[in-house]
Order: structure tokens, then sequence, then C-alpha cells
């Protein structure tokens, strides 16, 4: 059918519409194009812009078969208390068909700091397991085969350390580094811009970063040595297109840091993972993972003239929105979830966790997590979602809406490039009122009426206090503190000198990758806290700056 068809086809609906709504007018707050057309990606090329599942620009997924070789990983984000309970769930999970593991950790441990330290107190434990030193580690994955399992580190600024006691344990275990498979987020600069478990100041930060990989791309070639992660940033309150335009504009950060540092783009750009947030507006989201598929494709070949494939390749983690969990009506969020899930199947990711029910209100129960991982296994071998690549592809409203959000994060990507890049962006708080506006926006709909939550501002019940949630005890921080007294009493404690003494020394050496140096205080039973504090000695902490 020609264009002039569709238009004069298109002509006549209009004037249908103008009498419709005459008589049944639309719903209030709606989007302003109501119905899309092949009019609407008349300028689309096909061979180019969409192409094919596994080939430039990776539109329609980073594998040639996607799902119909094996599902994406079904990663469950755990960790609560002390190693030992968190190390039940893990085994838990896999038992119940998890094909991955994620580690939550909590705050203090987020931001280096050990158990017994005065500023841990009242949180050990509480947001995730407390890792002070590599035998909690050690705990941690006792009977899980760290050769078989993957395992994903939700570890930003001590992400070294971190990722160092894995391969320790590994050690322990008779798994040699280059068989290890995993992710540790190790994105910092999202934590300027979203959401705060930062320690040193971006450049020290930077160079820990680089280190890790230079280190990695010798040493755990199959480890992803970053994460970068929109999922926070969307947290925040950010918009799709700022997701995924601020999330690559930080990759685009990190590749020029590793390229000064001598790096070959092609050397790392491969073990480069990303973090996408699962939202509740199904086709928007699909549109998001297509675009951001694309714009990377183009960043890698375009301007970094990577050349292998895999370099160019934007492999995605998903978790489904915790912003969008509500507190009344906690059942309702099975659904969020369910339909969160297929948003980010049909949207083409590589591994998934699913939101529990009772998120918004504690750490989830184990029957509440199973109906999570539940909702995952059924979207994967009963709902047929799986069975098809890129399901939308084609679509009017997904191609054209593809098409808005890749243009969209473009025009912010050449914002930041304009202030001088995410990091120069993130100091003089460009990125930060961004995400901060568009939170205020959602809010302000969400009071007015205009944007409708079910159960949060219509359809209200009353309802009884919640029952049966998972509580973590105040005891669990002062058991854990025992435990790490006992530690550092059996330890070769001169052992320990030597090496934050020798970790010290190479943190004044700027070229010195600092990896081996952390790894072998680690394997010491040096402290979390004690090397991050080496550390915090010579690179100093980040204090934010607020513009009131």
């Amino acid at each position: 059918m020609s264009n002039e068809k569709i238009q004069a086809g298109l002509d006549k609906y209009n004037a249908s519409v103008e009498k419709a709504t005459a008589k049944f007018p639309e719903r209030p707050n709606l989007p302003e194009q109501r119905l899309y057309t092949p009019l609407d990606i008349k300028d689309t090329d096909y061979a180019d812009e969409i192409g094919f599942p596994g080939m430039y620009p990776y539109t329609r997924g980073v594998q040639p078969t996607m799902y119909r070789g094996r599902f994406w990983t079904m990663r469950m984000y755990a960790g609560f208390s002390t190693a030992a309970e968190s190390n039940k769930r893990y085994r838990y999970l896999i038992e119940s068909g998890a094909t991955g593991l994620s580690c939550a950790f909590d705050l203090p441990t987020q931001i280096g700091y050990d158990s017994d330290d005065p500023i841990s107190e009242g949180e050990v434990g509480k947001v995730g397991v407390a890792i002070d030193s590599l035998a909690d580690m050690e705990v941690l994955f006792d009977q899980i085969d760290l050769g078989k399992v993957s395992t994903s580190m939700t570890i930003n600024a001590p992400a070294s350390v971190l990722l160092s006691m894995y391969i320790a344990v590994a050690e322990k275990q008779g798994v040699p580094a280059d068989q290890l498979k995993g992710t540790i987020q190790n994105d910092i600069l999202k934590e300027y811009a979203a959401r705060g478990t930062y320690i040193f100041p971006p450049r020290p930060s930077m160079r820990l970063i680089t280190n890790i990989f230079e280190y990695c791309s010798k040493n755990v070639p199959k480890w992803n040595t970053i994460s970068i992660s929109g999922y926070h940033i969307r947290e925040a309150g950010s918009t799709a297109s700022q997701e995924i335009a601020f999330t690559i504009a930080d990759g685009i950060a990190y590749c020029e840091a590793a390229i000064k540092a001598g790096l070959h783009i092609d050397d790392f750009a491969g073990r480069l993972s990303f973090f996408w947030n699962a939202h509740n507006n199904v086709l928007e989201e699909v549109a998001k993972f297509r675009a951001s598929r694309r714009v990377w494709a183009k960043v890698m070949k375009e301007r970094f003239h990577a050349e292998k494939p895999k370099s160019m390749m934007l492999r995605v983690h998903t978790q489904t929105a915790g912003s969008m969990l509500t507190a009344q009506q906690p059942n309702n969020n099975i659904i969020r979830v369910a339909l969160q899930t297929a948003a980010a199947v049909m949207g083409g990711t590589q591994s998934l966790h699913t939101n529990s029910r009772d998120e918004a209100l504690a750490l989830p129960t184990e029957e509440s997590v199973m109906i999570a991982l539940r909702t995952q296994q059924i979207v994967a071998y009963e709902s047929g979602l799986a069975d098809v690549i890129d399901p939308l592809a084609g679509s009017y409203y997904v191609e054209a809406l593809t098409n808005k959000i890749e243009k969209e994060a473009w025009e912010y990507i050449k914002k930041i490039d304009e202030i001088g890049g995410a990091v120069a962006a993130i100091e003089k708080g460009y990125i930060q009122k961004e995400i901060q506006d568009s939170a205020y926006k959602w809010q302000m709909d969400v009071e007015s009426g205009a944007k409708t939550i079910v159960g949060v501002n219509k359809f209200q019940i009353e309802e009884e206090p919640p029952k049966g949630l998972l509580k973590v005890d105040a005891s669990v921080g002062v058991a854990q503190c025992k435990r790490l007294a006992d530690m550092k009493a059996k330890r070769d404690n001169d052992a320990v000198k030597s090496a934050l003494a020798d970790l010290k020394k190479a943190c004044q050496d700027e070229n010195e990758n600092l990896m081996p140096h952390i790894l072998n205080a680690v394997r010491t039973y040096a402290t979390l806290g004690e090397i991050c504090g080496v550390m915090r000695e010579v690179f100093g902490e980040y204090e934010a700056h607020v513009n009131l």
C-alpha cells in the first residue's frame, strides 16, 4: 500500500475519531498520538536500523537465536543477616531452579566499613549480608561450586576487595580464576549521580575500575568487570530515555579512562555489561531495550572504532522496578512484576532478577522469593514470549518508540559531551538535576491523580498490618562483631600488617595496578575495613556538593 493511500485512510480515521470523542471523550493524560501506522516509520531503514538478531546494530538482540537456545539467567538477588544465613538462601534458590546468584551486601560493606566500626552500628546485616573478611566469604559460598555457578555482586566503591575475596575463595575450592564467571557492578559514576554508596573521589575511583579491567582481561577473562547501571538512575526517578542516555554516557567515560590507561578497546569492551530497570510501561520498556543496544553499538563502532563484534554488543542484566512496588495491597506487586518480567524478556535481557511482593515492606520471605522466581519460570516455559526472537519488532508503535527513545538518548549524550563528559556533568550537577526534575514530575502526577497507582491513589481498601515479614534482629550485629574479633585473634597479624603496608605503597604509585596487592591482603585475612582504610588514607574521601 502506498503512503498516499495510508494517509487517505488516516484522514478518514481521524474524522471518525472526532465524532467518537465528541460522544465518548478520551481519558485524560494520555500520550498525544493515539495510533501508529507505516507512516511513522517510513524513514526507518530496516537493514541499517533494525537488522537481525546477533548482527550489528543488535536492535533485535545480541544472540542469533536468543532464548531458543537457552533462557536468560534467572539470577535472584539475595543477601541478609550473616554469611551463614545468606548461604542457606543461596542454596535454596539453586535447589529451586535459579541459574545464577546475585549478592546483596549490607550498607557497611558497601561503603567499606567493618561490622565493628561505630558507624556500622544498627546496620549490620540489615539490607544485605555482612562481609568483613575472606572468612565470611568462605562461609557465604560454602557448598556452592564457584566453577559452575555464575555470581553477580552488587558492589561498587569496594568492588576490587569483594572481587579479590571471591577469587581467593575459588582458589581454596580449587577453581582457577580463569574459570570464574560472573559480574561485579563496579559502577561508581552512578553512585555519585543517583545512589550514594561512594567512598573515594572520582579520580582514584576510576583508577580502581581500570585496574580491574586490566587485571581481569589477563587473569579472569570470563568475568564481567563492570555492570554499568541505569537501574538506580531509573529508581531515582529518571525517564526511560534518561536511564539509557546517562548510563551510556557513564560507559563512554569508563572506556575513555581505560584507553587513557593504555588498554585497547577490544581488550576489555567485550566484558562490559549493563544493568537496566524493567518498569511498568511494557511497550516503552521493550523499545528502551532495543534502542539501548542500537545506541551502544554505534558508540563502540563509530566513536571508539571497536572491531570485534562482542565489543559492540550491549549485554544486559535486568531487575524489575523496586520503586514501583507498593506497601499497600502488596499482592498487587505480583502482577506488576509479571508485566515487568514480560517486558524484559520481550526486550531481550541476558539475565533477570524479579522482585518479591513484600519488598516495599521488608526483605523478602522464602515464600515471596519463590513466587518471584516462579514468575520468571512461567514466562519462560508457558507464555510463548521466549519462543520467537524480538516478537514486537515491526510494530509501528514499538519501532517508532524505539526511534524516539534513541533520538532523545543521543540528544542527552551530545549535551553531556558538550559539558565535558559524564564526570564533568556529575560534578556540575547536570545529571542529578535532570533526574530530580523527572522524579518531581512523576510524584506530582501521582499526588494529583494524573497518574494512577492501583491501591495507592485509587482503589484503596482498609488493610490489616502485614504479618510474617522477615526481620533482621539487632543480635546479628553483635554476633558478627564477635566472629570478626575471633578471626582477628587467630590470623597472622604480622602478615596482615605487611600486606597493608605493601598496598599503601602501591596506592601512592599511580602507575601500579592495585588488584594484586588487594588480593594479597585479602589472602592474609585483612578485613574490608582495613583495606579500604588504607585507600582512604591515600586517596581521601568524596564529599557530595549540593547546589541549593
